[in-house]
C-alpha cells in the first residue's frame, strides 16, 4: 500500500525528537507524512518491539500513531500548531506487526479560531479501518505559544519556518 502518485510528501523538521515523527530517534515511529485533498495520510509498519500480545500491535501504539496523523492535520490543514485536549479511540480490529499500515486524518470542524475537532482512520495492509479515533484540539499560533511559554524558542522559529513553508 505505496502512498499514491497524487500524495504530496509535507515536509518535517530533522532536528526533533519526537516519537511519532522524529526522523532521528531511533525508538520512535519515524511517521512521514503526505497531503491527500483534504486529509493527511502517513504509511507504517511496526515492528515486533511494539506489540501487545505477541505479533499484535500495542493499543497504545495505536493511539500514539492516530494522535499524530490528528495533529498533523491541524498542521497542516488548518496552518496552526495544535495540541490535544482529548481523545476517543474504537479498536476494531486487531494489528499485526510488520503490516503496512496507513494512517489518515482530517478535520472535522473548526469550532473556532482555538478549536478544532479531528479524525483519524488507520487501515491495515488489506485497507480495512482497524481502528478510529476523533479528538478535540487546542489551535495555537507560534506567537500564542511564544507568549504562553509552552515550547524553546528553537523549535518555535523552526516550525513557524515550516508554517510558512506549507
Amino acid at each position: 500500500m505505496p502512498a499514491p502518485p497524487e500524495a504530496r510528501l509535507l515536509p518535517n523538521l530533522d532536528d526533533h525528537f519526537c516519537f511519532g515523527c522524529s526522523p532521528i530517534n531511533p525508538k520512535g515511529l519515524q511517521m512521514t507524512f503526505y497531503a491527500l485533498k483534504d486529509t493527511v495520510a502517513s504509511w507504517v509498519v511496526i515492528d515486533e518491539h511494539y506489540s501487545g500480545w505477541r505479533h499484535v500491535v500495542h493499543g497504545g501504539i495505536i493511539a500514539s500513531m492516530l494522535d499524530e496523523i490528528m495533529g498533523r492535520g491541524g498542521l497542516y490543514l488548518l496552518k496552526r500548531l495544535v495540541m490535544t485536549k482529548s481523545l476517543t479511540l474504537d479498536f476494531l480490529s486487531p494489528v499485526g506487526v510488520g503490516e503496512e499500515l496507513m494512517v489518515e486524518g482530517k478535520v472535522l470542524e473548526r469550532v473556532d479560531d482555538r478549536n478544532a475537532v479531528m479524525a483519524g482512520t488507520l487501515y491495515n495492509a488489506s485497507g480495512h479501518a482497524a481502528a478510529r479515533a476523533q479528538g478535540q484540539f487546542k489551535l495555537f499560533t507560534v506567537d500564542a505559544l511564544r507568549r504562553r511559554g509552552g515550547m524553546d524558542d528553537h523549535n518555535l522559529v523552526a516550525i513557524g519556518k515550516l508554517l510558512q513553508s506549507l
